[in-house]
């Protein structure tokens, strides 16, 4: 089949993809800026083929792009840095367009449709960002859609609500999973009462390898929603009683994350999400379910089972140090 290119493949999404194309049995490369961290994670698989890039440089993109015929965009930057994510996509998009690569897929959030005005939100709602956050991501998602419209390359993109599982350190669950594992109290960011939703990583892979190769699927974007709705404090006493222990918690409220972003840029920048705690946007992924026919959910249950299996494991393993910041899908 054709060869499949993994833009910053060394997150847990993109590890997800992969561990997806390698159970079909398909050749992929796994592009990033470190040889070393991408050959510990996927030197193992004879199918993966090993990629760096420098996304300054457009020689290093165009090479890492070569021979590909679909990209699936996934590079982060820093939560301080957004203004560089139509930048990366813009220099991405030329690399790739001269190359022949055929199909993009963006993984997304839900930042660029800014305050929800329907409960749940379909694809049908308005992009209309309020924060800059979701202008940048918005912006990018214009790169794309523009030069599929233009006929240069096909695109399209898969928004995704907050996530969770095993190894995924930046979630609003990683400290809750490690405080119900060590027996102390997990830090939430709050409110925690309000209505949200969660996607299972491992879940995320299967869904993006049968979206890219539906043709239908091109030209427009997609909702995944979570395995339902919840509320953080729903998870988190399900994640302690299956621990074995009472739940511990405290939350902080945004002026707590104002006070704390004095100190701590990250934190500086999280206030600017808030509304998503207060004003969560739900989604609704019927099309994409009647585009596929078949979503698989791993119901909360046996998520929160799975990863705090990992988490113990990860507790007796050395591993790079995590900063377990809990923040929304960049």
């Amino acid at each position: 089949m054709d060869k499949v290119a993994l833009f910053g493949a060394s997150g847990v999404i993109g590890q997800s993809v992969a561990r997806s194309l390698k159970a079909q049995g398909r050749a992929y490369r796994v592009v990033g800026r470190s040889k070393a961290g991408l050959q510990r994670e996927f030197g193992a698989d004879p199918l993966a083929e090993v990629a760096t890039w420098n996304p300054e440089d457009m020689d290093s993109i165009r090479a890492a792009a070569r021979g590909i015929h679909t990209l699936i965009y996934m590079v982060g930057v820093n939560y301080w840095q957004f203004h560089l994510h139509p930048q990366l996509m813009r220099r991405t998009l030329d690399a790739a367009i001269a190359e022949g690569v055929q199909q993009v897929l963006l993984i997304g959030t839900v930042y660029p449709y800014g305050r929800p005005r329907t409960t749940p939100v379909t694809e049908d709602h308005p992009r209309e960002p309020h924060t800059f956050k979701g202008r940048m991501r918005k912006e990018q998602e214009d790169l794309l859609l523009a030069e599929h419209a233009a006929g240069r390359i096909r695109g399209t993109i898969l928004r995704l609500p907050d996530f969770y599982g095993p190894g995924v350190d930046k979630s609003f669950l990683y400290r809750p999973f490690l405080a119900a594992t060590q027996g102390t109290r997990a830090q939430l960011i709050g409110p925690i009462d309000s209505p949200h939703e969660f996607v299972y990583v491992p879940d995320v892979g299967p869904v993006v390898t049968a979206l890219m190769d539906e043709p239908r699927a091109y030209g427009r974007w997609w909702n995944l929603a979570g395995a339902g709705v919840t509320t953080q404090r729903a998870l988190v006493n399900e994640i302690f009683a299956q621990a074995g222990r009472p739940p511990k918690l405290m939350a902080s409220g945004k002026g707590m994350l104002r006070l704390m972003g004095l100190f701590d840029p990250f934190m500086k920048e999280l206030v600017e999400m808030h509304y998503l705690l207060t004003e969560p946007v739900l989604m609704d992924d019927s099309a994409l379910r009647g585009l596929l026919g078949t979503v698989h959910k791993t119901p909360y249950s046996e998520g929160i089972r799975q990863t705090l299996a990992a988490t113990r494991a990860a507790s007796v393993s050395p591993a790079p140090a995590a900063t377990g910041r809990p923040h929304p899908v960049p």
